[in-house]
Parts: structure tokens; sequence; C-alpha cells
């Protein structure tokens, strides 16, 4: 790990500490980050902001029709703000403090992908004069690890989707002796709504930047990612079409292994037999060099602490019964578990909560 390196200004005089402060606004709030989670995050520079208020505050809009569903202050705070992809167990970040402020906005947008959503936001920030340190799409960011080493509002504020979420982190250099600037944005989306967090950390005392609401969204894809990522990604399609279980893993990454039975709060597997399985034993054994992790995911009932565990046991029973009665090789296999975090329905009906208990299998490499 390289050394974290420290920047001292000497002889500058520290403004006024104001009070911390929370509203309620969808259309002139402020940005807000708040964020004492846990993550591991290499630090690779401490850039402490200067007691300087900006001459203007930073305007974004929004495509589509958004609600702010929530947003917090920390002045002075702290924020290790990502610039490259998870590496070698951490991810590259710089610690940037000053006034830290998140905010998470829900738009209905049903047809809007993640790209759609970012573009614009990318787009406004380089005209506002921002410089683009870091962009990534799921798998390239780090999927999983770089998800819960970056700190996130919590569900339902924030929703992400870690098979279609993006992420951007950009500086503003300061002028007139001010310092620098920082946001990142993070955007993702569940089967009926777009999510967007903005972070933005500013010298102390300074105004955050002000989302706007424009009530448009595009009304065609742009481009072949686009398309490809609304068959492949869409959570509001967890199963997009009934592909062989190999084809889903090697073009969208993973598949959901829908016919296992499990109850609301049990580890134990239904004794099957179970299809998928049998086609997911059949694809391992076939080359010893593919490896999956299998994730479990389940409903909203209960702890989130409880339910990571329960998941986990989930996808080891999953596990277990491959090694056992399909003679998977152990080494080819890894269970984990979400708990509800990544659901693909709303835990509002039973046929919603029935669809958030599952197991995933996630290629993980084919070399």
């Amino acid at each position: 790990m390289p050394n974290i390196m420290h920047r001292r200004v000497e002889g500058l005089k520290r403004a006024p500490l104001p009070s911390r402060k929370s509203t309620a606004s969808c259309f002139s709030s402020r940005i807000v980050l708040a964020l004492g989670m846990r993550a591991r995050i290499l630090a690779v520079a401490t850039l402490p902001f200067w007691a300087l208020t900006p001459a203007n505050a930073l305007e974004l809009s929004l495509l589509g029709s958004g609600a702010l569903s929530r947003e917090m202050i920390e002045d002075p705070g702290n924020y290790p703000l990502p610039v490259g992809p998870w590496s070698d167990g951490a991810v590259p970040a710089l610690n940037v403090t000053g006034r830290v402020s998140t905010q998470s906005w829900r738009i209905r947008a049903r047809a809007m992908t993640t790209l759609q959503v970012l573009d614009p936001l990318e787009a406004q920030l380089e005209s506002a004069g921002y410089e683009i340190l870091f962009r990534c799409y799921g798998q390239t960011c780090g999927g999983f690890d770089f998800r819960f080493a970056t700190p996130v509002l919590p569900a339902p504020a924030m929703f992400v989707d870690l098979f279609d979420y993006r992420f951007l982190s950009a500086r503003k250099s300061g002028q007139d002796g001010a310092g620098p600037e920082y946001v990142s944005v993070l955007a993702s989306r569940s089967n009926a709504a777009a999510y967007v967090q903005i972070t933005h950390v500013g010298a102390e005392g300074s105004p955050a930047p002000v989302l706007r609401n424009v009530g448009t969204q595009p009304s065609s894809q742009t481009d072949a990612e686009t398309s490809s990522q609304t068959q492949a990604h869409s959570p509001a399609q967890s199963d997009p079409s009934p592909i062989p279980l190999e084809q889903a893993l090697e073009t969208r990454g993973h598949v959901v292994l829908r016919d296992l039975d499990f109850s609301t709060g049990k580890v134990a597997l239904g004794a099957g037999p179970f299809e998928s399985l049998t086609a997911l034993a059949a694809y391992l054994r076939a080359d010893p060099a593919r490896r999956v992790a299998l994730v479990g995911h389940t409903d909203a009932v209960g702890a989130l602490d409880g339910n990571i565990t329960l998941s986990k046991q989930r996808a080891a029973a999953v596990r277990e019964r491959l090694i056992q009665s399909h003679g998977v090789p152990a080494t080819q296999i890894e269970a984990q578990g979400m708990g509800y975090l990544s659901p693909v329905a709303p835990n509002l009906t039973p046929e919603g909560r029935e669809a958030n208990r599952r197991v995933e299998a996630v290629l993980l490499n084919t070399e």
C-alpha cells in the first residue's frame, strides 16, 4: 500500500463552522454527503480545502420526473473520493475535506438507462469547468467490491443494482485563490425508477450545488451500449429472456437460479431436483477453469445483518448441493450473501418477496 501523503497549509485562518442543516426541498436542495459507513478505501492523498467561498454554486439538471429522497450535510467533513477501480483489495481515493454534502434522487423513468442518466450530468460538469478524474460502469468499477467500498446513502433512499450502475468523479480547480471543488455521481436503477447520488465537497461554509428537475427524459436509446444494457442488465427483467444458462452467464455475467426453493427465514434448500443446478454443474464440470460466485438474496423481512447471514447461508447450501450431489469441485464455487440490498421486485407484496428470495450465479472467470 502506498504511503498516505499529507499536505499542510500554514498560516490560513479557518472560517467559522456553520451549524448542520437538513432541508426537504426537491428542486433547490443542497447536496449532501454523510458518510460514516465502513469502507476499505485506499487513501492516496489528503487534500484540505481552504476556507474561501466560491462565487457561484454549481447547478445541475436532471432528466425525467425526479424527487429528492434523502440529503445530509457534514461541515466540516471528510470524503474518500474514488479515482480508480477496485484493485489489490481497495479503491484508490483522494481524501478530500471541507463542506461535504450528498443528495439522492429517485427518477420515475421506467425506460431510462443508467447511461442516459449519467451522460447529461457529465456533460454539465464538463461545461462548468470540471475535469473528469474517473468513470466506470459496473464490473469495470469493481462490481460488488467497489460498490461496498464506496460511501452510499442507505436504502430505500438510494438503490444500487450491482450489475447496472455507473460512477464518475470530477474536480474543478479553484479560482482567485480558492481551493478546488470535487463531485462524484453514482447512477443506478430499479425495476421502476432510476436513482442518482451526487456528492459535492467544497470550502467550509460554501454553497452546495443545486439540482433542478427539467421534467423530460430520452425518448430513444442513444447507442449500442445503451441497447445492450437495457437488454442484459435492466432490473425490471431480472431474467430478460429464457436463454440457456451457459449463454446467460457469458453474455450477461450472471443468472438467477429461479427454480430453487427457499421459504422466508429458512436456510435449507428444497429436495429438488433443480434443472438450474444440473445445468450449472454441467457448465462448470466442462471446464475446470470456470468459476462462479453464488450470491444469496432475501426479502426485506427482518434486520439487515440477519438477512445477510441468511442469504450467505442459502448460497452456501446451494454450493454444498453442487459439490455433494453434482460432483462440482469446491474450488470452482464460492458463496456470498447480499441480504435485502439488491431486490428485483418491491417487498410490498407476497409475490415481490418471493421474487427477492433467490440465489444468483455470477461468472467470475473462464480462464
